[in-house]
């Protein structure tokens, strides 16, 4: 069952997201619920996400002003998990 869900983004966002689920023939709603996907579905084996061909799609879509090593962050996250 679908529900309807309220976002407030920054326009130019959601008209470049527009725009590339187009040009890969989806739609805004599909690339956002493939992205809370791969939040929470994870290999039963290893717990680590699983990533769609179409969520990998993803991966740099977005750009930010803040110059963020997300390598840094991630392997901070990984030390923070196995550590709790």
């Amino acid at each position: 069952m679908n529900t309807k869900l309220t976002l407030s983004l920054d326009k130019a966002i959601i008209e470049e997201a527009k725009k590339f689920a187009s040009e890969k023939g989806s739609s805004l709603s599909e690339l956002v619920e493939n992205y809370f996907k791969l939040l929470i579905e994870k290999d039963e084996l290893t717990k680590t996400p699983i990533i769609s061909k179409k969520v990998s799609r993803l991966r740099g879509l977005l750009k930010t002003d803040i110059d963020l090593d997300y390598k840094e962050i991630l392997e901070e996250e990984i030390i923070k998990k196995h550590h709790e």
